[in-house]
């Protein structure tokens, strides 16, 4: 039975809905861009599926504006797939269960994919329209945007004929964006020794946090379950003897960690000790992020015996790499007030099977300061014998002073909305520096409904602001004639 058959638009939330039916966390695209090329086939409109999975949907123009140029509809298919602790729905193979609360359409304890799935949507509800008025359209579907742009970074861009996108990857409507940070993940490794230990193994726990984007949310003050993981651990390494069995933090690079948990090697006398020390860095942490993140929340427990653990010299390995790793705000921009212009995230770390692993997202709208973030990860690798990989780079989306398309687009909003939209750089990533690369003089603006906690499962996405931004596209690709 239908959640969202109730809701307005129609056309939108019904291939909403339908999206969230089909699997399609990041690295899992096949069922739901092979769903694409059907949809254009059984509407009788041209269709390309490349190798990796991207797809292209063409679509001519309605009568009156066959003489506009060519408009690019883009969106991505994959969602960063989290769930909640606890949560039993295996998000490779089982619909998303969603909710209507108010004004809010959620998923039961896991993110919702409104980031991409509603640019998806709509552009499917255009291209499904026999009513509505628009230039010669280019969908454009790429997968795996939110793990490095992979889908972005293989498009043949001669595939191509539009100069002008609309990129519906925005979270604020009344926002329109016009320029983001270039990144790229930097992927760690580093060896460790384990030795048979005789200690009782304990599982500490860093729960209760907020997390969220690692780019929209990144200067919110939030804290990085593992950037608390290590302090904690050097904390208890500094008063005690302990040892590292095993430690988890994250699931995404792009998304700041609100989990971690460590397996710990602890003398049984030295149990109420630990005790202690968490009991004070709780205090120090809830005192330090009493706005923006209340409820840290520390517990250790007992698990059996250890067997085996790392030396104490791989431990304090360890502990020095959280403590020495760079992450968050590196620098704010001088040029826009309030935008982040470098930061980095810790998104992924695991210590298992004698290695130290994970992945930063590094993000700077300045390349020379993205490559002094990476610089300083290697050498922090190098330094305790481990190495740092860089995968995934992509450029940053540059400002342009011009845009047609921009003026068509504030235009059409004030119309709508009684007042002109905001129009700024976000720190974000978004796949229209990759596409400025491929697509020369491309124009290019991106914006969307309001999505709030993007990333996390506490997603959300507001009705009445679809139905708005619906409006507002359909109102600007009728207005794009010329």
């Amino acid at each position: 039975m239908s959640v969202l058959g109730h809701l307005q638009p129609a056309s939108v939330f019904s291939w909403f809905e339908t999206l969230c039916n089909i699997p399609h966390g990041s690295g899992n695209t096949a069922a739901i861009s092979d769903f694409c090329v059907r949809f254009a086939k059984e509407r009788g409109l041209r269709v390309h599926q490349d190798e990796v999975g991207n797809v292209i949907i063409y679509k001519p123009a309605t009568p009156g504006h066959e003489a506009a140029p060519t408009v690019i509809l883009q969106g991505h298919l994959d969602m960063v797939a989290e769930k909640e602790p606890g949560c039993t729905l295996d998000m490779e193979k089982e619909p998303l269960k969603l909710r209507v609360d108010g004004d809010w359409v959620s998923a039961e304890g896991t993110t919702l994919g409104g980031d991409d799935g509603i640019a998806v949507a709509m552009a499917l509800a255009v291209l499904d329209s026999s009513d509505l008025e628009h230039p010669a359209l280019e969908a454009v579907f790429t997968i795996d945007e939110e793990t490095g742009m992979e889908g972005a970074i293989a498009l043949d861009g001669s595939l191509l004929a539009g100069r002008r996108l609309l990129n519906i990857d925005s979270e604020e409507e009344g926002v329109l964006t016009v320029s983001c940070a270039g990144g790229a993940d930097s992927l760690v490794d580093i060896e460790l020794d384990v030795e048979p230990c005789e200690w009782n193994a304990y599982r500490l726990v860093i729960s209760d946090l907020v997390g969220g984007h690692s780019g929209a949310e990144i200067n919110k003050g939030r804290a990085s379950a593992v950037v608390l993981l290590g302090r904690v651990l050097q904390a208890l390494f500094e008063r005690l003897p302990m040892r590292i069995v095993s430690a988890v933090s994250g699931m995404k690079a792009n998304a700041i960690p609100s989990h971690a948990e460590a397996v710990l090697a602890l003398a049984e006398a030295d149990f109420e000790k630990a005790q202690a020390v968490l009991f004070e860095m709780q205090r120090i942490l809830r005192a330090e992020y009493a706005v923006a993140d209340p409820n840290i929340t520390l517990t250790l427990t007992p698990e059996g015996k250890a067997g085996q653990a790392l030396t104490e010299h791989s431990t304090r390995r360890v502990c020095a790499f959280l403590c020495l790793a760079p992450n968050g705000v590196a620098a704010m921009s001088m040029d826009i007030p309030g935008l982040v212009q470098t930061s980095d995230n810790l998104g992924i770390f695991r210590v298992e099977n004698g290695r130290l692993t994970g992945t930063f997202s590094v993000r700077s709208s300045v390349a020379s300061q993205k490559q002094m973030l990476l610089t300083r990860i290697r050498l922090l690798c190098e330094g305790l014998d481990g190495t740092a990989t860089v995968t995934g780079s992509y450029p940053a989306w540059e400002y342009r002073r011009e845009s047609p398309l921009r003026d068509v687009m504030v235009r059409v909003f004030a119309a709508q909305y009684g007042h002109e939209p905001k129009v700024e750089a976000i720190h974000a990533g978004l796949e229209c520096g990759l596409l400025s690369g491929k697509l020369p003089g491309l124009d290019a603006v991106s914006f969307g409904p309001d999505l709030k906690d993007i990333h996390t499962p506490r997603e959300r996405m507001s009705i009445s602001s679809v139905a708005r931004t619906w409006q507002y596209l359909t109102g600007v690709l009728k207005e794009l004639k010329a």
